[in-house]
């Protein structure tokens, strides 16, 4: 369960970053109370992951998941570069977390 929160935590941090991104576009409430809820959600549940699982791990881990997250959702929702190389260094990111979860 504990490696369930903290995907679920990368994914709401992913969700909280793009949300900043479309707070640029168009101020409203909204999107801040949409802001507010992905990062609070995310420090919830990584919050409870981090009680059963290791502080270093668990964080590379959110990190990892909020980096590949965000670079995915600029890519397809807001136009950024789809090269070869971006998605090489994702790939190594998602390799690394998936390391540290292997031997964790």
């Amino acid at each position: 369960m504990a490696w369930f929160s903290l995907i679920l935590a990368g994914l709401l941090e992913a969700f909280g970053v793009a949300m900043i991104n479309q707070l640029q576009v168009s101020r409203n409430w909204q999107t801040v109370v949409l802001l507010i809820s992905g990062f609070g959600s995310s420090l919830l549940f990584l919050g409870y992951a981090l009680r059963f699982l290791p502080m270093g791990t668990a964080y590379a881990f959110w990190t990892g998941i909020g980096v590949v997250g965000g670079t995915v959702i600029g890519m397809v929702h807001y136009g950024e570069a789809k090269d070869g190389k971006r998605i090489a260094f994702m790939a190594l990111i998602l390799g690394a977390v998936i390391g540290l979860k292997l031997i964790t």
